[in-house]
Parts: structure tokens; sequence; C-alpha cells
């Protein structure tokens, strides 16, 4: 007879699926899955934000409003930091933040 497989089947903590089935037989495999889990859903909240703020930089700037500098500065900010610890590639926020900074400076001077 061949040898059966034993899949623990348990309650998830994220959104992806409703349960999470854990394949690996091997300790440091099954840890390995649930770091590698917790770092996605990190991952995902951080990339969420660098949106958010992206978003909320060229609003300020379409309606011509005071905290234009400040949101852009925190959208920056938020790039670098996202860069800093690996979320994303630091070329990626370089070319991120020029061209965020190109689109307000065109809204801006437009005013």
């Amino acid at each position: 007879m061949g040898t059966r497989l034993d899949l623990t089947v348990k309650q998830a903590k994220s959104p992806r699926t409703a349960f999470e089935v854990t394949v690996a037989n091997i300790k440091s495999q099954i840890k390995r899955n649930r770091q590698n889990e917790k770092a996605r859903l990190r991952n995902k909240a951080v990339r969420s934000e660098l949106k958010t703020r992206t978003k909320a930089a060229l609003a300020a700037a379409e309606m011509k409003d005071d905290s234009t500098e400040v949101a852009l500065r925190l959208a920056i900010k938020r790039l670098d930091k996202a860069a800093s610890t690996g979320v994303i590639h630091k070329n990626q926020a370089a070319n991120r933040k020029s061209r965020l900074t190109k689109r307000i400076n065109a809204l801006t001077a437009s005013q």
C-alpha cells in the first residue's frame, strides 16, 4: 500500500482562504510557511498604504490644497521606508517618487 498523506486543516487567520491546508510535514517548513504568510500580509498592508498616500498627494494637488507639500512629503517618506524594509526595490521607490513629484509639479504649475 502507498503512504498516506496526513493533511492538517485548521481555521486560517488570513483572508486568502477560509481554511489553511498544511501539506508540509517538516517542522522547519511549517514554520517557514507561517513566517511567509505573516510577511505577505505585512507587505500587503504597506503596499496598500503606498497607494493611499500617493492618491492623497495627487488629490491634494488637484484640489490646489495647501496640504499638497505635506501629503507629498508623507508619500515620499512611506516610499523610502518601504524600500528600506524591502517591500519594494530601491529603484522602484526612486521611480515612483520621481513620477509622483513630476505629476504634482505639473498640477501645481497649472494653477
